[in-house]
């Protein structure tokens, strides 16, 4: 599998924007506070690694692949970077963080449960989770077809609705979650916000 994300990056065109940025952007903005210890999981070219240093938080940025890596060091030398495993234990002490973002990134992991685990660990006890992921809600199931929401040959490994990832961030213990949909039109969101404390 982490041969599918090296080449995937080596791939990706230089200049390529993140989808919804200022959606995601804002959402990211309006949780983070200066000084926090913050993780951007799943960090890619490490564009919110840059937006929550320029908020005045102490931002690593962490991903499974080297070639995301290498962009984001090359945009963003004055930032922390580190590789981690796919599958294994994230390369941080317990409570080492007051915020893990981790955006457009669940839908990716095989392993949902020890993921998550990992970020309780990483996180400081009230520590909060916030994450992005694509809403399979419903409607847009019935009208785009599960077939081209979910490609066998694609990445996309778990697909959410509000309610499911809500579930799920409950049945691991979290408190006070929010999970909203966001991006599209009513009845036709295209995206689930979600913060969490642990």
């Amino acid at each position: 599998m982490r041969d599918y994300y090296e080449e995937l990056w080596q791939r990706l065109p230089a200049d390529l924007a993140p989808p919804e940025w200022e959606l995601r952007r804002g959402f990211l903005l309006g949780e983070l506070r200066p000084g926090e210890r913050a993780l951007d999981l799943g960090c890619g070219a490490g564009e919110f690694t840059a937006v929550m240093a320029e908020a005045g938080a102490v931002a690593v940025g962490a991903d499974v692949a080297e070639s995301a890596l290498k962009r984001a060091r090359s945009r963003y030398p004055e930032l922390a970077f580190r590789l981690t495993a796919i599958d294994g234990p994230l390369p941080f002490e317990d409570n080492a963080f007051d915020v893990v973002w981790a955006s457009e990134v669940i839908e990716h992991v095989a392993d949902t449960a020890r993921w998550l685990s990992e970020v309780i660990r990483v996180l400081v006890p009230r520590g909060r989770l916030l994450l992005t992921t694509p809403d399979h809600g419903r409607l847009r199931v019935a009208l785009e077809g599960l077939e081209r929401l979910s490609d066998p040959l694609g990445d996309h490994l778990h697909l959410y609705t509000r309610r499911s990832l809500q579930r799920l961030l409950g049945e691991f213990g979290f408190t006070q979650i929010e999970v909203r949909q966001a991006g599209g039109f009513p009845l036709l969101r295209h995206l689930i916000l979600a913060r969490a404390v642990r």
